[in-house]
């Protein structure tokens, strides 16, 4: 039976809650999962502990202020940063003793802190997965809009009008966001009870999501609404699999730069997936996930 165990590992004054799915002292570098919002939880990336079973440790965790690590709802938007996070990733490194050696796997935002990770070429990062992220919030919010534009007229108007006049929390507008959703974040409907869970989390606690991404996934209006990394991709110097569904909100166009200027990559859409493949084509996901992951140790 594969070992799972979980812990805290304390950051300045808080605490990350993590989960080890398998044993870090098997000899494989592990694989550190990183999940999206700004202002997710593990939950919905769970999928990724079925890698354990190929020998290989797998780390989920919570970002600081969601799930079961410290929430901090009174903190302000100077405070939720991405060097926050960035050092976050790092403690936890130290923290599990694998800084020397390890693999990531970054989903949506997760890819995005994941590539800004890259870029500082840590020691003991040998790949990373960058799954359904942009490498730049205006060139998402751009192919966003578009895709907004390919709803029903009355969903389009519900939208428009609840962000004009800042009531995004009512009711019709979640109703109204449910339809995008369905279409480009999650196709499987019921949303699995992982996902769920995972928006669940949002909504009880939405501090870090409204003040880093905003009200949705199309209406940016936080502090992320301007960052960007493509001008410094060229410094990834590990390989790189990047993974999209063919009805991400991650378009291809999204996704584009990534490939065009990491120098040691490839790219897989799935072609039955939207935002989700690790959930909507799972077994797939899982065994290209791995396949990379075994490359990459091959090569030494």
């Amino acid at each position: 039976m594969t070992e799972v165990r979980e812990g805290e590992a304390p950051f300045r004054e808080w605490r990350t809650w993590y989960r080890v799915t398998g044993d870090l002292r098997s000899g494989r570098p592990p694989l550190v999962v990183l999940h999206g919002g700004p202002g997710c939880t593990h939950d919905y990336v769970d999928s990724l502990k079925d890698i354990a079973a190929t020998g290989r440790a797998v780390v989920h965790y919570d970002q600081l202020g969601n799930g079961r690590s410290t929430h901090l709802r009174d903190r302000g938007p100077a405070f939720w940063t991405v060097r926050l996070f960035l050092d976050e990733l790092d403690n936890l490194l130290d923290h599990l003793g694998i800084a020397g050696s390890y693999h990531v796997f970054g989903q949506s935002w997760g890819g995005m802190l994941g590539s800004e990770h890259a870029v500082r070429r840590p020691a003991g990062l040998r790949s990373i997965v960058i799954a359904n992220s942009p490498p730049s919030m205006e060139l998402w919010v751009e192919e966003a809009n578009r895709l907004r534009e390919e709803l029903p007229p009355a969903l389009q108007a519900t939208l428009l009008a609840h962000e004009a006049a800042g009531t995004t929390l009512s009711a019709e507008y979640a109703l109204a966001m449910k339809g995008f959703y369905e279409r480009h974040v999650c196709r499987i409907v019921p949303m699995p009870e992982e996902v769920a869970r995972t928006f669940q989390a949002i909504e009880d606690d939405p501090t870090v999501y409204f003040t880093m991404n905003g009200p949705s996934e199309f209406h940016v209006i936080g502090t992320l609404k301007s960052w960007s990394v493509i001008d410094r991709l060229h410094l990834i110097d590990v390989p790189v699999l990047l993974i999209s569904g063919r009805y991400d909100e991650a378009t291809p166009k999204v996704v584009q730069p990534f490939a065009d200027n990491i120098k040691d990559v490839r790219w897989t859409i799935f072609e039955q997936s939207s935002h989700m493949p690790h959930v909507e084509e799972r077994e797939a996901c899982m065994a290209l996930v791995a396949s990379f992951l075994d490359e990459q140790d091959a090569r030494g």
